[in-house]
Protein backbone atom coordinates (compact mmCIF):
# COMPACT_ATOMS: atom_id res chain seq x y z
CA UNK A 1 0.00 0.00 0.00
CA UNK A 2 1.63 3.76 -1.15
CA UNK A 3 1.04 5.68 1.97
CA UNK A 4 0.91 9.07 1.17
CA UNK A 5 2.12 12.37 2.61
CA UNK A 6 -0.71 14.42 4.83
CA UNK A 7 -2.04 16.64 2.38
CA UNK A 8 -1.36 14.17 -0.95
CA UNK A 9 -3.44 13.31 -3.41
CA UNK A 10 -2.95 10.07 -4.93
CA UNK A 11 -1.79 9.84 -9.06
CA UNK A 12 -4.69 9.56 -11.47
CA UNK A 13 -4.32 8.39 -14.87
CA UNK A 14 -3.80 11.21 -17.66
CA UNK A 15 -6.17 12.50 -19.02
CA UNK A 16 -5.52 12.52 -23.00
CA UNK A 17 -4.37 16.37 -24.67
CA UNK A 18 -4.30 16.54 -28.30
CA UNK A 19 -0.98 19.12 -29.81
CA UNK A 20 -3.17 21.92 -32.31
CA UNK A 21 -0.33 24.73 -32.45
CA UNK A 22 3.44 24.45 -32.27
CA UNK A 23 5.43 27.59 -31.68
CA UNK A 24 9.46 27.22 -31.47
CA UNK A 25 11.18 30.35 -29.09
CA UNK A 26 14.43 29.61 -29.36
CA UNK A 27 17.09 26.66 -30.90
CA UNK A 28 15.68 24.27 -27.91
CA UNK A 29 12.94 25.14 -26.50
CA UNK A 30 8.93 25.35 -28.23
CA UNK A 31 5.30 26.08 -26.98
CA UNK A 32 2.83 23.53 -27.29
CA UNK A 33 -1.08 24.09 -27.22
CA UNK A 34 -3.43 21.37 -25.59
CA UNK A 35 -6.80 20.80 -26.18
CA UNK A 36 -8.71 18.05 -24.15
CA UNK A 37 -9.42 15.21 -26.94
CA UNK A 38 -12.55 14.47 -24.11
CA UNK A 39 -13.52 15.87 -20.47
CA UNK A 40 -11.01 19.19 -19.78
CA UNK A 41 -9.27 19.34 -16.68
CA UNK A 42 -10.17 21.31 -13.52
CA UNK A 43 -8.92 24.87 -14.61
CA UNK A 44 -5.61 25.68 -13.42
CA UNK A 45 -4.60 28.94 -11.86
CA UNK A 46 -1.74 31.01 -12.89
CA UNK A 47 1.48 29.47 -11.48
CA UNK A 48 0.10 26.16 -11.15
CA UNK A 49 1.27 23.41 -13.06
CA UNK A 50 0.53 19.98 -14.69
CA UNK A 51 2.50 16.39 -15.22
CA UNK A 52 2.25 16.28 -18.69
CA UNK A 53 3.05 12.33 -20.46
CA UNK A 54 5.07 11.60 -23.43
CA UNK A 55 3.53 8.09 -24.26
CA UNK A 56 6.83 5.76 -24.54
CA UNK A 57 9.16 7.92 -22.79
CA UNK A 58 7.38 9.18 -19.10
CA UNK A 59 5.94 12.54 -17.49
CA UNK A 60 7.47 15.61 -16.48
CA UNK A 61 6.13 18.64 -14.08
CA UNK A 62 5.39 21.62 -16.75
CA UNK A 63 4.82 25.20 -15.91
CA UNK A 64 1.44 26.63 -17.44
CA UNK A 65 2.50 29.10 -19.54
CA UNK A 66 -1.11 30.69 -20.84
CA UNK A 67 -4.60 29.30 -19.96
CA UNK A 68 -7.65 30.20 -22.35
CA UNK A 69 -10.95 28.23 -21.89
CA UNK A 70 -9.82 24.24 -21.59
CA UNK A 71 -6.34 24.32 -23.91
CA UNK A 72 -3.71 24.33 -21.66
CA UNK A 73 -0.10 26.16 -22.85
CA UNK A 74 3.05 24.86 -22.11
CA UNK A 75 6.44 26.00 -22.92
CA UNK A 76 9.50 23.06 -22.89
CA UNK A 77 13.11 23.59 -23.65
CA UNK A 78 14.66 20.17 -24.65
CA UNK A 79 17.06 18.59 -21.99
CA UNK A 80 15.96 15.37 -21.69
CA UNK A 81 14.84 12.34 -23.22
CA UNK A 82 10.44 13.54 -22.16
CA UNK A 83 11.36 17.23 -22.67
CA UNK A 84 13.04 16.86 -26.23
CA UNK A 85 9.95 14.27 -26.55
CA UNK A 86 7.47 17.17 -25.69
CA UNK A 87 8.64 20.38 -27.01
CA UNK A 88 9.30 18.11 -30.83
CA UNK A 89 5.40 17.33 -30.84
CA UNK A 90 3.37 18.88 -33.72
CA UNK A 91 -0.52 19.10 -34.64
CA UNK A 92 -1.88 16.02 -34.10
CA UNK A 93 0.38 14.47 -31.56
CA UNK A 94 -1.34 13.22 -28.40
CA UNK A 95 -0.10 14.03 -24.61
CA UNK A 96 -1.13 12.32 -20.86
CA UNK A 97 -2.00 15.70 -18.74
CA UNK A 98 -2.78 15.44 -14.64
CA UNK A 99 -3.34 18.18 -12.93
CA UNK A 100 -3.99 20.80 -11.80
CA UNK A 101 -1.69 20.88 -9.14
CA UNK A 102 0.49 22.78 -6.96
CA UNK A 103 -0.41 26.26 -5.06
CA UNK A 104 -0.08 29.38 -7.70
CA UNK A 105 0.18 32.83 -7.53
CA UNK A 106 -1.35 35.05 -4.58
CA UNK A 107 -3.29 37.31 -7.26
CA UNK A 108 -5.22 38.73 -4.34
CA UNK A 109 -2.06 40.60 -2.94
CA UNK A 110 -1.36 42.21 -6.06
CA UNK A 111 -4.76 44.13 -5.90
CA UNK A 112 -3.89 48.12 -5.70
CA UNK A 113 -0.02 47.70 -5.75
CA UNK A 114 2.53 48.33 -8.14
CA UNK A 115 3.85 44.80 -9.58
CA UNK A 116 7.34 43.70 -10.27
CA UNK A 117 7.46 40.21 -12.52
CA UNK A 118 11.11 39.27 -12.20
CA UNK A 119 11.99 36.14 -14.36
CA UNK A 120 15.29 34.57 -15.62
CA UNK A 121 15.89 32.53 -18.87
CA UNK A 122 12.59 29.91 -18.86
CA UNK A 123 11.38 31.52 -15.50
CA UNK A 124 9.47 33.97 -17.68
CA UNK A 125 7.09 30.83 -19.04
CA UNK A 126 4.74 30.49 -15.27
CA UNK A 127 4.60 34.49 -15.18
CA UNK A 128 3.24 34.92 -18.32
CA UNK A 129 -0.78 34.15 -17.45
CA UNK A 130 0.00 36.73 -14.72
CA UNK A 131 0.83 39.28 -17.57
CA UNK A 132 -2.23 38.73 -19.08
CA UNK A 133 -4.35 38.77 -15.56
CA UNK A 134 -2.91 42.55 -14.97
CA UNK A 135 -2.62 44.13 -18.22
CA UNK A 136 -6.41 42.92 -18.47
CA UNK A 137 -7.66 44.60 -15.49
CA UNK A 138 -5.50 48.27 -15.32
CA UNK A 139 -8.02 49.83 -13.14
CA UNK A 140 -7.31 46.58 -10.82
CA UNK A 141 -3.80 46.76 -10.00
CA UNK A 142 -0.37 49.74 -10.63
CA UNK A 143 2.35 49.88 -12.82
CA UNK A 144 3.75 46.97 -14.18
CA UNK A 145 7.03 45.95 -15.01
CA UNK A 146 8.09 43.04 -16.49
CA UNK A 147 11.91 42.63 -16.10
CA UNK A 148 13.89 39.67 -17.97
CA UNK A 149 17.22 38.58 -18.00
CA UNK A 150 18.71 35.55 -19.83
CA UNK A 151 21.94 34.38 -21.14
CA UNK A 152 21.82 35.63 -25.03
CA UNK A 153 19.44 37.29 -27.40
CA UNK A 154 18.48 34.43 -28.61
CA UNK A 155 16.98 32.32 -25.79
CA UNK A 156 15.04 35.48 -24.75
CA UNK A 157 10.92 33.95 -25.26
CA UNK A 158 8.19 35.53 -26.51
CA UNK A 159 9.63 38.05 -28.16
CA UNK A 160 5.99 38.76 -29.87
CA UNK A 161 4.40 39.18 -26.62
CA UNK A 162 6.89 41.40 -25.15
CA UNK A 163 6.12 44.02 -27.57
CA UNK A 164 2.41 43.73 -27.02
CA UNK A 165 3.00 43.69 -23.53
CA UNK A 166 5.20 47.15 -24.01
CA UNK A 167 1.62 48.39 -26.17
CA UNK A 168 -0.83 47.60 -23.33
CA UNK A 169 1.53 49.94 -20.89
CA UNK A 170 3.76 47.48 -18.93
CA UNK A 171 7.35 48.75 -18.76
CA UNK A 172 9.28 45.40 -20.16
CA UNK A 173 12.74 45.65 -19.99
CA UNK A 174 15.31 43.08 -20.52
CA UNK A 175 19.01 42.02 -19.88
CA UNK A 176 21.52 39.84 -21.61
CA UNK A 177 24.66 37.56 -20.37
CA UNK A 178 26.15 37.01 -23.37
CA UNK A 179 25.17 39.95 -25.99
CA UNK A 180 25.67 39.01 -29.59
CA UNK A 181 26.50 42.00 -32.39
CA UNK A 182 22.96 42.70 -33.25
CA UNK A 183 22.14 43.19 -29.63
CA UNK A 184 21.39 46.76 -27.97
CA UNK A 185 19.62 46.49 -24.74
CA UNK A 186 21.25 46.08 -21.52
CA UNK A 187 23.95 43.32 -20.10
CA UNK A 188 24.13 41.80 -16.52
CA UNK A 189 22.18 40.67 -14.13
CA UNK A 190 18.29 41.17 -14.20
CA UNK A 191 18.32 42.88 -10.82
CA UNK A 192 20.31 45.77 -12.72
CA UNK A 193 17.15 46.38 -14.43
CA UNK A 194 15.56 47.37 -11.45
CA UNK A 195 16.92 51.07 -11.15
CA UNK A 196 14.53 51.59 -14.44
CA UNK A 197 11.64 50.13 -13.19
CA UNK A 198 9.04 52.18 -12.53
CA UNK A 199 7.13 51.15 -8.43
CA UNK A 200 7.00 52.78 -5.12
CA UNK A 201 8.30 50.18 -2.07
CA UNK A 202 5.83 50.51 0.00
CA UNK A 203 3.21 49.58 -2.18
CA UNK A 204 4.73 47.10 -4.79
CA UNK A 205 3.79 43.35 -4.67
CA UNK A 206 6.48 40.80 -6.79
CA UNK A 207 6.98 37.34 -8.60
CA UNK A 208 10.12 36.05 -9.66
CA UNK A 209 10.83 32.48 -11.37
CA UNK A 210 14.06 31.34 -12.69
CA UNK A 211 17.27 29.66 -11.54
CA UNK A 212 17.24 29.42 -8.01
CA UNK A 213 20.40 31.59 -7.36
CA UNK A 214 18.93 34.08 -9.23
CA UNK A 215 15.77 34.16 -7.64
CA UNK A 216 17.76 34.59 -3.79
CA UNK A 217 19.90 37.60 -5.08
CA UNK A 218 16.91 39.23 -6.60
CA UNK A 219 14.43 38.47 -3.24
CA UNK A 220 17.27 40.16 -1.16
CA UNK A 221 17.77 43.36 -3.23
CA UNK A 222 14.08 43.39 -3.27
CA UNK A 223 13.90 43.76 0.45
CA UNK A 224 16.90 46.14 0.58
CA UNK A 225 14.62 48.36 -1.47
CA UNK A 226 12.39 48.17 0.78
CA UNK A 227 9.47 45.76 -0.26
CA UNK A 228 8.24 43.68 2.79
CA UNK A 229 9.41 39.65 2.53
CA UNK A 230 5.55 38.52 2.70
CA UNK A 231 4.95 41.04 -0.77
CA UNK A 232 7.99 38.78 -2.93
CA UNK A 233 6.82 35.80 -4.31
CA UNK A 234 8.76 32.79 -5.57
CA UNK A 235 7.99 30.03 -7.78
CA UNK A 236 10.63 27.36 -6.61
CA UNK A 237 10.36 23.98 -8.82
CA UNK A 238 13.26 21.94 -7.68
CA UNK A 239 13.58 18.28 -8.55
CA UNK A 240 10.03 17.83 -8.84
CA UNK A 241 8.96 14.13 -9.73
CA UNK A 242 5.62 12.43 -8.85
CA UNK A 243 3.51 15.80 -8.67
CA UNK A 244 1.21 14.70 -5.86
CA UNK A 245 3.55 15.23 -2.83
CA UNK A 246 4.17 10.94 -1.81
CA UNK A 247 7.84 10.94 -3.32
CA UNK A 248 9.97 13.43 -1.40
CA UNK A 249 11.92 14.38 -4.25
CA UNK A 250 10.66 18.15 -3.92
CA UNK A 251 11.12 18.25 -0.39
CA UNK A 252 12.96 21.75 1.18
CA UNK A 253 13.04 21.45 4.69
CA UNK A 254 9.15 20.90 5.86
CA UNK A 255 7.72 21.94 1.98
CA UNK A 256 7.01 19.67 -0.74
CA UNK A 257 7.12 21.90 -3.25
CA UNK A 258 4.62 19.89 -5.61
CA UNK A 259 1.96 20.07 -3.05
CA UNK A 260 2.72 23.36 -0.63
CA UNK A 261 4.30 25.35 -3.82
CA UNK A 262 5.82 25.88 -5.98
CA UNK A 263 4.67 29.44 -5.21
CA UNK A 264 6.02 30.32 -1.91
CA UNK A 265 6.57 33.73 0.08
CA UNK A 266 9.95 35.05 0.21
CA UNK A 267 9.58 35.26 4.47
CA UNK A 268 8.62 31.46 3.89
CA UNK A 269 11.52 30.51 1.88
CA UNK A 270 14.48 32.68 2.79
CA UNK A 271 15.55 30.29 6.00
CA UNK A 272 14.91 26.93 4.00
CA UNK A 273 17.04 28.42 1.11
CA UNK A 274 19.80 29.53 3.28
CA UNK A 275 20.71 26.09 3.88
CA UNK A 276 23.55 24.77 2.23
CA UNK A 277 22.19 21.02 -0.26
CA UNK A 278 24.16 18.26 0.60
Amino acid sequence: MTVLSPGARPALPPSPYRVVARHPETSDAATIVLEPVRRALPRFSPGQFAMVYGFGVGDIPLSVSHIEGDRLTHTVRSVGAISARLAGLGPGAVVGVRGPYGAGWDLAAAAGSDLLLIAGGLGLAPLRPLISVFLGAPETYGRVNVLIGSRSPGDLFYSRERAQWQAAGARVLATVDRPDDTWRGDVGVVTGLLNRAAFGPARTTAYVCGPEVMMRATARDLTHRGIAPDRIQLSLERTMHCGTGHCGHCQLGPLLLCRDGPVVRWDDAEPLLSVREL
